[in-house]
């Protein structure tokens, strides 16, 4: 028998995670996996866990923010820049760290079947680095915010930003569901226009 490496998603979509089409990716699909997966594997204050769609949102904020005038489609991969969870999920970074290889490649080739189904190309080395910085920025703000760090063990972990910015409100996963959609709506939509 075969093993099967593929996820059923609720658009009907089978999305083999070891070769991953893009016309097997849906945004509905994304946001609605993204928002139900934990961030800090569900270790944060509040009524609800801190999803990846609301990390997603953060993350865009603060890149946009400290890159202005960027355009939509670079707006747009900070969005989508930890996609691939919402069919493998999110780990933390000391056992990704740990585990290394397998899946680092499996997330990359998610994120390069993303980035094709939405149109994006190859983000040049310097956005792909203000991404991870932002990214960066956004787990020490989380940190210090949501899962329990003080501002001294959160510097010696996570790189401090020189602006705080305030976190979304921890909220139901519809609820984080329907932000996400709408900030890619209004992305995707830039980004057509811009290459059309």
């Amino acid at each position: 028998m075969t093993s099967r490496a593929w996820q059923r998603m609720l658009s009907g979509r089978r999305l083999d995670i070891l070769q991953p089409s893009p016309l097997d990716i849906e945004i509905e699909d994304i946001a609605h996996g993204l928002a139900r997966v934990s961030r800090w594997n569900g270790q944060t204050s509040g009524p609800f866990s801190f999803s990846v769609a609301d990390h997603s949102l953060l993350v865009e904020a603060i890149f946009s923010r400290d890159n202005p005038g960027v355009a939509p489609g670079h707006q747009l991969a900070a969005l989508l820049h930890d996609a691939p969870e919402f069919v493998i999920g999110d780990l933390i970074s000391p056992f990704k760290n740990a585990i290394k290889g397998e899946y680092r490649m499996i997330e990359n080739h998610l994120l390069q079947a993303i980035h094709q189904r939405f149109g994006l190309s190859a983000m040049p080395a310097g956005i792909h680095h203000a991404i991870k910085k932002a990214d960066g920025h956004a787990a020490y703000m989380e940190a210090v915010a949501l899962a329990g760090f003080d501002v001294a063990e959160a510097t010696q972990i996570f790189s401090k930003p020189d602006k705080l910015m305030d976190i979304p409100a921890v909220r139901a996963p519809m609820d984080a569901k329907k932000a996400f959609l709408k900030r890619f709506n209004k992305l995707y939509e830039d980004h057509q226009h811009m290459i059309a």
